[in-house]
């Protein structure tokens, strides 16, 4: 038994080869964009900001080591991918939940313990602490 074949089926296909023929040229024309500006730059050194980097570096990661290696012109699959996990490593190291010391304590609680303590002399640090629990 052969599978019918729907007009709308034959007209995806069509449609999708052609999206898919112009994507081709079109990564073809930046491929050799690339290649020409590489020529133009020599042998001089890339100055990339930390933005462009992780930038570079996201997208890299998405299109894995395999197609970077037939694309890549500015710098190495290497590079990008080490840049993309000190990216991850940056971003989970915690430095931004973190704050340097001890946090303070409210002004109206200090005054409150320094009054207890003034006011009631035989009181140590645990009454008080269970006072203050009480409010």
């Amino acid at each position: 038994m052969q599978p019918t074949l729907y007009p709308w089926q034959v007209l995806s296909v069509i449609v999708a080869g052609i999206l898919n023929d112009q994507q081709q040229r079109v990564i073809d024309y930046l491929k050799e964009e690339n290649r020409v500006l590489r020529e133009q730059l020599g042998s001089k050194q890339i100055r990339l900001t930390d933005n462009q980097r992780r930038r570079l570096a996201v997208l890299g990661k998405a299109l894995g080591r395999k197609v970077l290696s037939e694309i890549c012109s500015i710098v190495t699959p290497d590079t990008i991918m080490r840049w993309h996990r000190k990216l991850i490593a940056n971003k989970y190291d915690g430095s931004k939940a973190r704050k340097p010391g001890r946090p303070r304590v409210m002004r109206e609680i200090r005054k409150l313990v320094i009054r207890f303590a003034l006011e009631n002399r035989l009181w140590g640090y645990e009454r008080i602490e269970g006072e203050l629990g009480k409010l």
